[in-house]
C-alpha cells in the first residue's frame, strides 16, 4: 500500500510539472498566471500592491496602456533546487505573468515604485 501511495505521488508530481511548464516552453511565452493585486485610492493617488514573491524588481515591467489600464508583467522562475530535484508540492505560480488593472478616469503618472517583502508597490497620481 505504501508503494502505491509513493507511485501516486510521483505520478502527481510528473503531471504537475507538465501542467506548470512555463508558457514560453509551450506557446510563444504567453503569460501563464496573474498576480493578485490590492488597489487603494487616497485623494488623487492610487496605490497598487501586486503579490510577486521571488521576483526581483529588474524582472518586472510596468506601463500604462492607451486604454487607461496599468500593466505589470514579468517572470517568476523556479528556484534552482526545483529545476533539477523532485517537486513534492508546487503552490506558488511560476512562469510568465501579466496583470492589467483598469484605472479610474483621468490621466495618471507613476510617482512611486518599490519592491517590498514580495509585493510590487506602485503609486500613481492623477495629473488631469
Amino acid at each position: 500500500m505504501w508503494a502505491q501511495a509513493l507511485q501516486m505521488l510521483d505520478e502527481a508530481d510528473r503531471l504537475q510539472r507538465r501542467f506548470f511548464t512555463e508558457a514560453g516552453e509551450r506557446e510563444l511565452r504567453a503569460p501563464s498566471w496573474e498576480p493578485p493585486v490590492d488597489v487603494f485610492a487616497e485623494g488623487d493617488d492610487v496605490w497598487l500592491f501586486f503579490a510577486v514573491p521571488g521576483v526581483s524588481a529588474e524582472q518586472i515591467e510596468v506601463l500604462v496602456d492607451e486604454a487607461g489600464a496599468i500593466v505589470v508583467r514579468g517572470e517568476r522562475r523556479l528556484p534552482v533546487p526545483a529545476r533539477s530535484g523532485s517537486i513534492r508540492r508546487l503552490e506558488i505560480p511560476h512562469g510568465r505573468f501579466e496583470r492589467r488593472v483598469q484605472l479610474p478616469a483621468g490621466r495618471f503618472e507613476l510617482f512611486a515604485r518599490q519592491l517590498d517583502r514580495g509585493c510590487l508597490v506602485l503609486g500613481l497620481r492623477r495629473t488631469a
